[in-house]
């Protein structure tokens, strides 16, 4: 039971949110958004510049980003994960994803069902 508690404190403090993470998101311009806003995405929206560019909250980025974590992690085997990407600037991170996890990578698009 106490290394329950002590592997439970090692995961809290690995999954708590770090300034040295934050900063790495700010240098790496994860917040910056589009000049387009999806009421769906309002949500996450800190606030809108002067030239229209939507900034994104990134302590809700990092709530997200651990619960997909979480997610990912209970998941027995990582086959079973799918990671997609249309886009060519997504491809590159679902490649990288898919590598160090063991989960399937579909870059590109793909036609539903296949």
């Amino acid at each position: 039971m106490a290394t329950s508690a002590a592997t439970n404190a090692t995961v809290s403090r690995q999954l708590s949110q770090k300034e040295q993470d934050i900063q790495m998101m700010l240098a790496d311009e994860v917040h910056l958004g589009t000049k387009n806003c999806d009421f769906q995405m309002e949500r996450y929206v800190f606030k809108r510049r002067n030239d229209g560019i939507y900034i994104i909250n990134l302590g809700k980025t990092w709530e997200k980003l651990q619960l997909a974590a979480r997610i990912i992690v209970a998941i027995e085997n990582p086959q079973d994960i799918i990671v997609q990407s249309a886009r060519p600037y997504g491809q590159r991170a679902i490649l990288k994803f898919a590598q160090y996890t063991g989960a399937n990578a579909i870059d590109g698009r793909h036609t539903p069902g296949t």
